[in-house]
């Protein structure tokens, strides 16, 4: 009863059959996605990482659904309930269905269940005269043939106590039905609604769920997680709510002839099987649904922040100080060169308590003259306004151009106490190696934020709801999309870094920095077969996205696979460029020269694909090139405002520090993030704010409405 799961994969992902069939080969094989995404083009017909992420987590799916096919059918086959025709038809049922609902209704009447009503009716006796109740045959009497099923020693001491387990036995059936369960899902899901009322733990945040109701086919996701979450805070009750009267009347359908003698006892049966059996169970699988489509948006909106925040231009060249804000501790200071190693720490207690204003200034006059600090990164947690108030007039002081960013501190006190940075930072405490990690983040968020349990980085919404295996596969292939799409320096690349890279994982990557230890820097991509336990297929996977500066072959710091040398070599001798040509920055007319002779021409000659071959000249033309470059920089800023200066219709650039599901939250630079609503944000029809906005970008935007007390900040994007 196999399916063939390819035409499925293809129609849900809008791709042609041969592509899909080739992408699940490939990842059959072994391959990871960002290889399959940049170097098997030809074969895949160009699908980029987030088709390939999508096809490999629903072919997944499709193969879990299959299973449950073959295992429910064959445990039906072995049951012996059913033979001949109806087997074959219930054969028919679950190839033709889609869903692992289908499947479970078709399955539900042949599972063992636990001991029921029904099922102590059946041991009762009572089989016959729910099958007699059923056929309702014209001219029969009710009340005579229960007699012939009264029997005390069974439990059964009258007719009414016969009738009332032959129910039980009708009742399970109806529920059992796989027609009539798709029926009353399909009504729910268009007419039910999600209604919630105070539960027995006060809670404000949740003063909106008091009194609340709202169709289950319109709710949004982010208020599914949010009724989840106070529901199992005990701080509100929650019901699906329909039209009952309207339901009963399908059930009685299914089952109520017309002009039935045993129309009344039938009805009851049918009231009953809805209330006890039916409904909660619907209520269940719809609460389900519903959370699950909530966890799909949330984490498809979480993985979307990631990706941008992790692919935020670095601030390169910069020495940077690193100013992680506190009270009574002290703000910690680290100053880092431009690749990131530390130069100087310091603690200065510009805040209150002890607010030593003019000798923490001094201090850091002292570091930026002494290191050329040319950029300060502030913490955003506790402290960060008075830090940023001082280092904006501090700033102001100062005879050098400087300018500062707050930036994200989430996550960085978890990676300071952690065993990676203890190996990283053994001489430093917890608090100066959160001080190194804030300036690290502006010179490089990616490499710095790989660091770091992508749960813990404070860019999604509801994400400790989230169920943990898929969030963490679904981030962990954001992040390492994001690494592969850069590239990493062999020879520099921390093990967190490396471990993201397709085909190295955390084992390898340990391997690559003891190697590297041991035996110093790498001089060349092929050098890396010398590690431990890095054979043929991980260095295949892995090679096109590790990058060796120091290698007497430059294609070694290309994004160019070592597949492709030799195309390469050939390509810059058709076009008339001399071997050493890459390494002097001489091929300016590379793209020209293959225009003239014509890219699919060049393409045969080389034996490789059109997509191979572009890849190959963009590469060529731009060697060790970072694709986060082509991006607009981050704002950094020399001033900044207090909340009470913000007045209605100010017009400010901000900085999107988060998107969610009914808007963006935007740094304007008054500590307090303000929100654009997804109805403020552009003047068209959008479904998501992510259509309009990402985090990073650098937006304008305009005051509509400031609460002092609730500190809230309403801005908007439009009529600017």
């Amino acid at each position: 009863m196999a399916l063939d799961l390819i035409p499925r994969l293809a129609n849900e992902l809008g791709i042609r059959p041969q592509q899909a069939e080739s992408a699940v080969r490939l990842l059959d094989e072994g391959n990871t996605v960002p290889f399959i995404a940049r170097y098997r083009k030809e074969v895949t017909g160009g699908l980029d990482d987030t088709v390939l992420r999508n096809l490999s987590e629903r072919l997944s799916y499709l193969r879990n659904l299959e299973k449950r096919r073959q295992e429910g059918f064959a445990l039906i086959e072995e049951s012996g309930k059913l033979e001949g025709k109806e087997l074959e038809q219930l054969r028919a049922a679950l190839e033709k269905a889609q869903m692992l609902s289908e499947i479970e209704d078709l399955y539900r009447p042949y599972r063992p269940k636990r001991r029921t009503r029904a099922s102590v009716a059946r041991e009762r006796g009572l089989e016959g005269l729910a099958h007699f109740l059923k056929e309702q045959r014209p001219g029969s009497d009710l009340q005579r043939e229960a007699a012939k099923y009264v029997d005390p020693d069974k439990e059964v001491p009258d007719t009414a106590a016969a009738i009332a387990g032959a129910g039980d036995i009708l009742a399970e059936e109806l529920s059992d039905s796989a027609r009539l369960r798709g029926q009353l899902r399909d009504y729910l899901q268009k007419n039910a609604q999600i209604s919630t009322t105070t539960g027995t733990k006060e809670n404000e945040i949740y003063q909106m769920y008091s009194e609340y109701s709202e169709s289950i086919r319109k709710i949004p996701s982010h208020r599914v997680l949010a009724i989840d979450r106070g529901e199992r805070e005990e701080a509100i009750k929650v019901n699906v709510e329909a039209d009952h009267e309207h339901c009963v009347q399908m059930v009685e359908r299914e089952l109520v002839r017309k002009r039935s003698l045993f129309a009344k006892e039938l009805r009851a049966v049918c009231a009953d099987s809805f209330e006890r059996l039916i409904f909660p169970s619907l209520t269940r699988e719809l609460r389900a649904e519903l959370t699950e489509r909530a966890c799909k948006q949330a984490i498809g909106v979480f993985s979307e922040n990631l990706k941008n925040l992790l692919m935020q231009p670095p601030v390169k060249g910069a020495v940077t100080m690193g100013f992680d804000p506190a009270y009574r501790t002290g703000c910690k200071i680290a100053v880092v060169d431009p690749t990131g190693r530390v130069l100087d720490t310091a603690v200065v207690y510009p805040t209150p308590p002890q607010k030593k204003t003019e000798e923490a200034a001094q201090k850091l006059r002292a570091l930026i003259k002494k290191h050329a600090v040319s950029a300060i990164a502030i913490g955003n947690g506790t402290a960060s306004k008075e830090s940023e108030i001082f280092v904006a007039e501090l700033i102001r002081t100062l005879d050098v151009p400087v300018s500062y960013m707050v930036v994200s501190e989430a996550g960085a006190s978890v990676y300071s106490a952690s065993k990676l940075a203890a190996e990283e930072f053994p001489q430093y405490d917890v608090s100066l190696r959160s001080a190194v990690s804030i300036a690290r983040r502006l010179q490089d968020p990616l490499a710095e934020l790989v660091k770091i349990d992508p749960k813990s980085i404070g860019v999604g919404q509801y994400q400790h709801d989230m169920p943990k295996n898929r969030l963490d596969a679904a981030l962990g292939g954001v992040v390492e999309d994001c690494v592969n799409t850069v590239g990493v320096d062999a020879n520099t690349a921390s093990f967190s870094l490396l471990s993201y890279v397709a085909g190295i994982g955390p084992a390898l990557a340990k391997n690559i920095v003891a190697y590297r230890e041991e035996n110093g820097r790498f001089t060349s991509r092929k050098a890396l077969m010398e590690v431990p336990k890095l054979g043929k297929k991980a260095f295949e996977q892995a090679a096109g996205f590790l990058r060796v500066p120091e290698s007497d072959n430059p294609l070694d710091n290309t994004a160019v696979h070592p597949e492709s040398y030799a195309a390469s070599k050939k390509l810059l001798a058709l076009c008339g460029f001399k071997s050493g040509a890459l390494r002097e920055g001489g091929l300016t007319q590379l793209s020209a020269r293959v225009s003239e002779l014509g890219e699919e021409k060049v393409a045969r000659e080389l034996e490789v694909g059109l997509p191979t071959l572009r890849d190959m000249v963009a590469e060529l033309l731009k060697p060790g090139r970072d694709p986060r470059d082509e991006l607009p920089p981050p704002m950094l800023r020399s001033d900044l405002l207090e909340l009470s200066d913000l007045k209605p219709d100010m017009v400010l650039d901000g900085t999107v520090r988060n998107v969610v599901d009914f808007g963006a939250f935007v740094d304007i630079g008054v500590h307090q993030d303000g929100l654009v609503h997804i109805s403020r944000l552009c003047d068209r029809f959008i479904r998501h704010p992510s259509e309009v906005v990402r985090v990073g970008d650098v937006v304008k935007v305009k005051v509509l409405e400031v609460d002092q007390k609730r500190k809230r900040i309403s801005l908007t994007m439009r009529d600017l």
